[in-house]
């Protein structure tokens, strides 16, 4: 079985986001940029399943500017075997991100595809679901087990109330959550061999897919700072407070 991971390159989670001075969006000059966190999760999990036999090749796919290819590269070094590169520069928005996807599933058809459930960017948590309905294909998100079976995945889902197990027939879309896995760390010897590995650059043109934005940012601003806590004398008065100032009783 064939494993497509989409992966995302993203601010490092590490740096601290500054807004620009027009508030036209965020700083990204000179800023660490790294995969998206959740997508490290998609792709340790698929090594883990090749690792047990599971699956028998794992590709990655990015949508970005050139320098996304450092990202692939990155997975590469963790073990993937091959890497897919659909270059633009411009901002691309979930459903867009899902329609390119699609054609890539259909040119590769993977029996699987796991994604991060969110990019820490936008943190939209949209593409993984829009696929799905795209492929027409079951899905599970939010995911902190997978186990696959003859033909479908069983899948423990974080919810609201605690966990949810739920099946999937396979080919399935399957989202991670933080509590899947730890990811591997890639050493020096599969960091130079991931150099050598196969990477494609294809361009949204390719897959007929318009990117033009649907959503509008308005403005970008950095959040007001926390209010100084007081001390209250009484649960009286605390219950007065919470009524009168903070409007919450």
């Amino acid at each position: 079985m064939k494993i497509l991971v989409p992966v995302k390159r993203v601010v490092d989670y590490n740096v601290k986001i500054r807004v620009k001075a027009d508030g036209t969006g965020v700083e990204l000059a000179n800023v660490k940029m790294s995969m998206n966190p959740f997508d490290e999760i998609s792709v340790e999990e698929a090594l883990r399943l090749k690792e047990a036999g599971k699956a028998t090749e794992i590709v990655v796919v990015s949508i970005g500017p050139a320098k996304a290819e450092e990202t692939i590269r990155t997975a590469l070094a963790m073990g993937a075997d091959r890497g897919i590169l659909i270059e633009t520069d411009e901002t691309v928005e979930p459903l867009a991100v899902a329609k390119l996807l699609k054609g890539v599933v259909e040119a590769e058809n993977p029996g699987l595809v796991i994604l991060g459930k969110q990019a820490i960017d936008d943190d939209s948590n949209q593409t993984g679901q829009m696929l799905a309905a795209l492929l027409k294909w079951g899905q599970a998100t939010f995911a902190s087990k997978l186990e696959i079976g003859e033909g479908a995945a069983k899948v423990t889902r974080e919810v609201d109330g605690g966990l949810q197990t739920i099946a999937v027939k396979l080919p399935a879309i399957v989202t991670t959550d933080l509590r899947l896995n730890e990811p591997r760390y890639a050493s020096l010897p599969n960091i130079m061999k991931a150099k050598k590995k196969p990477l494609d650059k294809k361009s949204p043109a390719e897959f007929g897919v318009d990117l033009s934005p649907r959503l509008k940012v308005l403005k970008t601003e950095e959040p007001g700072g926390r209010k100084a806590g007081v001390k209250v004398g009484s649960v009286a008065e605390l219950v007065e407070k919470l009524k009168t100032e903070a409007g919450v009783l």
